[in-house]
């Protein structure tokens, strides 16, 4: 019977149209929201190649070092040469190596590397990683 009163009065119907004013509510939101996420992710994948750019240049001047260093004749070619060899093709492009000339107890190496923009070999967008080791002289 209470139903029924309800009716009557009209507060059923009332309630009624405030759920049909909020309906969508939620699929506005997730539109609203969509290119805050996206952006949040292409800013993730960024520090994600920011690191891994970091990581290939102290790896590739660790190899070129120890090549460098081991190697008879020409240092220098044997540097750069192994220092390129395990780097991405999207990364050997624009990478500068630097290796020691100087007489010392270290053999030195030095990679620059260009920072791609969310996809590698596309864009270089000016930021650049540097990597340096050293290997000590043998004999």
């Amino acid at each position: 019977m209470a139903t029924t009163e309800r009716a009557e009065t009209g507060i059923g119907r009332r309630r009624d149209r405030r759920r049909d004013r909020d309906r969508g509510q939620t699929a506005i939101e997730f539109v609203g929201v969509t290119p805050l996420i996206i952006l949040l992710l292409i800013a993730l994948w960024q520090c994600a190649l920011f690191g891994y750019t970091f990581i290939l240049a102290g790896n590739a001047a660790d190899v070129a070092a120890r090549a460098g260093n081991g190697a008879q004749g020409n240092q220098d070619a044997a540097c750069r040469r192994a220092g390129r060899e395990d780097l991405p093709s999207a990364w050997q492009g624009k990478a500068y190596f630097g290796c020691d000339t100087e007489a010392g107890p270290l053999y030195k190496a030095r990679v620059e590397l260009d920072v791609p923009v969310l996809v590698p070999g596309v864009l270089d967008w000016g930021p650049t990683v540097t990597g340096e080791a050293a290997s000590a002289r043998e004999g």
